[in-house]
């Protein structure tokens, strides 16, 4: 539900003003690589990571008569310092400002250099720009590997890279075909209910709420990660009851299909299906015999 939700305020915000911009430079003496994305509604999103640590730092905030301000939080929402950026141009290959401890008072300098934009429009031609994203593992964290050809208007990602934490090895890359989605095309949880940290990356909106992702499971045996057969629109893992349920709808609502699976040796395996179709005479859905 969480991800449907985000789908539907990307999709009310769908005019970005600059897109995504990748940056690398220095809070005071820290080394620092940041991204972010700023839509028209002058919505700011953006992370960070300290380039030593490599522990991804989400900072949204907002682009306000152009000054951006950005917010770093604790665990509990509460703000313990900003990142303030005056006379912002995302045109400007330098970026300055001042990182303020909200606890203490104490400030650094920003001093940051852009490395690319991923800008959109048919024209443009590039490939291989690596974004980090928003979430991490204990030991790594994740790159997104973004291409674009002239022939397309949006940028997709062409690819996944998994490096290690405070050293930088590259310890897996996967090649992926899909949908570029802000800061957050990477989804952590434990997919096959082995207790175990997977990763899903996400795939494809489609009409409506319906949206799709590849998911790839950990192998405990050789420590690596792999793609899985997982598949399905919307798919919902319950923790609890050790069930994937999928939920996929058409015809403006019209017509709702619901499916229950269980994970039989990293395989899903269909529990039972429903499926449901809007009945004019009580103006509602009816349960119907599934295709």
């Amino acid at each position: 539900m969480k991800q449907l939700l985000y789908l539907s305020i990307m999709l009310l915000s769908s005019l970005d003003l600059c897109g995504q911009t990748s940056y690398s430079g220095f809070i005071g003496t820290n080394p620092i690589e940041l991204v972010t994305d700023i839509f028209s509604d002058g919505d700011a999103r953006a992370i960070y990571a300290n380039s030593i640590i490599d522990e991804p730092i989400v900072i949204n905030g907002e682009l306000k008569q152009g000054k951006l301000t950005l917010f770093e939080e604790d665990s509990s929402g509460k703000i313990t310092a900003t990142l303030t950026f005056n006379n912002y141009n995302p045109a400007n290959y330098q970026l300055n400002g001042i990182w303020n401890d909200k606890n203490s008072g104490k400030q650094q300098p920003i001093i940051l250099t852009k490395n690319f934009d991923i800008d959109f429009g048919e024209g443009h031609e590039w490939e291989h720009r690596e974004i980090i994203q928003s979430v991490s593992l204990k030991n790594a964290y994740f790159k997104l590997v973004i291409s674009k050809s002239k022939d397309d208007f949006y940028a997709k990602v062409s690819g996944v890279k998994i490096f290690e934490k405070k050293t930088d090895r590259l310890l897996q890359q996967f090649e992926v075909e899909c949908q570029l989605w802000g800061l957050n095309n990477i989804n952590i949880g434990d997919f096959n209910f082995d207790g175990i940290s997977d990763f899903s990356v996400f795939e494809q909106s489609y009409t409506g709420p319906n949206t799709s992702s590849l998911y790839f499971l950990f192998n405990p045996l050789n420590g690596k990660y792999f793609k899985s057969s997982f598949e399905g629109t919307s798919l919902d893992f319950d923790q609890e009851k050790k069930r994937i349920y999928e939920h996929n709808q058409c015809c403006a609502g019209r017509s709702h299909t619901n499916s229950e699976y269980e994970v039989v040796d990293n395989a899903m395996v269909l529990v039972k299906r429903t499926c449901y179709e809007w009945d004019e005479k009580i103006e509602d859905v009816i349960e119907v015999k599934c295709d």
